[in-house]
């Protein structure tokens, strides 16, 4: 039943903002209170999840419920955790809260001649955000193939509106975009899932998985992993799969921006691990060298894309391509270090990149602009605290040892130096060069970036509000501060995760 409250509270909480109430909640920043609450009840559920989980046996799917859903058609609401599924959750609910509590006194707003709606705009926001928290949940811990397809499809809508509302100038555009890439790939990933089910009579992602691929032909696997991995790919994002992202995440609210690159990113990166590896062995064999190849180029791309870009976002955006080209490295690299690479770089990359989507939003706030050419530098003199906690995300984001962001890329690399017996080891030892030369061009932009806002001569630009802004409010401090200490958490203390994935990838991968 654990499971069951997670993903019910939040759209309960989404339907109860339906019901007429505003003697309740007589306005907006009681809404926003509201959606806090909801999150923050969720949360406590994730946690509540963590505390009862079995450490010992991390392979074994706990907390389960599996009841009928449409018995003649074989579909059942199967739901379940385990360690590959467990870090996620927490993962979401958190920056879930997290957003809320920032929205509290940080709501987005719709630029000027935009079209946000002006009565209820606080509500409907909420319960998009709610109904995106019941989409990202869903669907990592859903363990039945059409339950996780719906899951994996409900946080579209949500997205798209937020985007298309909230959004910048540009909002519509990237709402479409993002719209269309995403229904595409879940088409494919739809019609792949259908050939696996079909053929291997059964909808149950464990049974699935335990039987890895056998009664499934090899040419069959082959294209059902190609097709599943597309729609995965483009969820990733994908080098070159990922050009919805950047307008994305440049025109999203910041809230927007925090969920779509710290939680929904890693849906596609989690199917590839959770359903197509397990299910199609032999087609992610099959395809592991190209999908390393285009994750490799995506490292390089996403690095140089950044030290091209003057808008703050959008570097942070492609950046993201480039971190995610880590984690599918280590998923192409088909072996337990490799993969568990890819769900330690998920849980870093949700952490540093979030709160960095936080901190732009801050910029943007503060100054009116999140261009870096118009900001210039002088951001430790004018701002000191924003400044220095920039600085520390940056270096986080650029993997310097002992912050979560370095252990999932050198695993990615260690992985990709010995990958599976089967896979062409020369291949994959020229795939960590490359990668090795994109974490240097990395490091290269975020540095570039913190020479250019902070430690360079002071700008011209001045704060919107100076007294009031440029220090951190006390929301903002709420915000930001669990994603900084979490980051110096995983990042000292790297078992705190790897003891968690490593059986259950093991499992996966057929090693029992």
């Amino acid at each position: 039943m654990t499971l069951l409250v997670l993903v019910g509270l939040p759209l309960l909480g989404a339907l109860l903002l339906l019901v007429p109430a505003e003697r309740l909640m007589p306005g907006d920043a009681a809404v926003r209170a509201y959606g806090a609450v909801v999150s923050g009840l969720t949360f406590a559920v994730a946690l509540f999840a963590l505390a009862r989980f079995d450490f010992d046996e991390p392979s074994r799917m706990q907390l389960g419920l599996n009841k009928p859903w449409a018995s003649s058609i074989g579909l059942r609401f199967h739901l379940g955790l385990d360690g590959i599924s467990l870090p996620l959750v927490v993962l979401t609910a958190l920056l879930t809260f997290l957003c809320f509590l920032y929205t509290i006194k940080h709501p987005p707003t719709a630029p000027a001649g935009g079209s946000a709606p002006t009565g209820g705009s606080a509500r409907l926001l909420t319960g998009l955000l709610l109904v995106l928290e019941v989409g990202l949940l869903g669907t990592f811990v859903s363990l039945d193939l059409i339950l996780f397809f719906v899951f994996f499809e409900v946080v579209l809508i949500p997205m798209y509106v937020v985007i298309a509302l909230w959004g910048g100038p540009g909002r519509r555009a990237a709402a479409y975009k993002f719209i269309l890439y995403t229904l595409l790939g879940s088409g494919l990933l739809l019609v792949g899932m259908l050939l696996i089910a079909v053929n291997a009579d059964t909808l149950d992602m464990t049974l699935l998985a335990r039987r890895h691929g056998e009664g499934i032909g090899r040419n069959l696997q082959i294209t059902a992993f190609v097709l599943m991995g597309l729609g995965f790919a483009v969820k990733a994002p994908m080098w070159p799969l990922h050009t919805w992202l950047p307008d994305a995440h440049t025109e999203a609210p910041t809230v927007g921006s925090v969920l779509l690159a710290g939680v929904l990113l890693k849906m596609g990166t989690y199917g590839f691990v959770r359903v197509a590896v397990p299910a199609a062995p032999e087609g992610a064999q099959f395809w592991a060298p190209y999908l390393g190849f285009l994750a490799v180029v995506g490292i390089v791309y996403g690095a140089l894309a950044c030290l091209a870009q003057t808008d703050l976002k959008r570097m942070i955006a492609y950046s993201s391509v480039g971190h995610m080209g880590f984690v599918l490295l280590g998923i192409a690299t088909l072996t337990p270090v490799g993969i568990n690479a890819a769900l330690f770089g998920n849980i870093a990359h949700g952490l540093i990149t979030g709160l960095l989507f936080f901190l732009a939003g801050g910029v943007k706030e503060r100054y009116g602009t999140g261009d870096m050419e118009k900001l210039g530098g002088g951001m430790l003199t004018k701002a000191p605290h924003l400044a220095s906690i920039l600085t520390f995300a940056a270096i986080a984001s650029l993997g310097l040892p002992g912050l979560a962001g370095f252990w999932g890329e050198m695993l990615a690399l260690l992985g990709a130096y010995k990958p599976h017996a089967d896979l062409p080891r020369e291949t994959f030892v020229t795939f960590m060069v490359v990668g090795g030369l994109g974490a240097v061009l990395t490091a290269a932009y975020f540095l570039r970036m913190l020479a250019k806002l902070t430690h360079g001569p002071v700008s011209g630009v001045e704060l919107s509000a100076p007294g009031r802004v440029a220090g951190i409010s006390v929301y903002e401090y709420m915000a930001w501060v669990p994603l900084i200490a979490l980051t110096l958490l995983v990042g000292l203390w790297p078992k705190t995760l790897l003891e968690v994935t490593t059986a259950p990838v093991r499992a996966l991968l057929g090693g029992g």
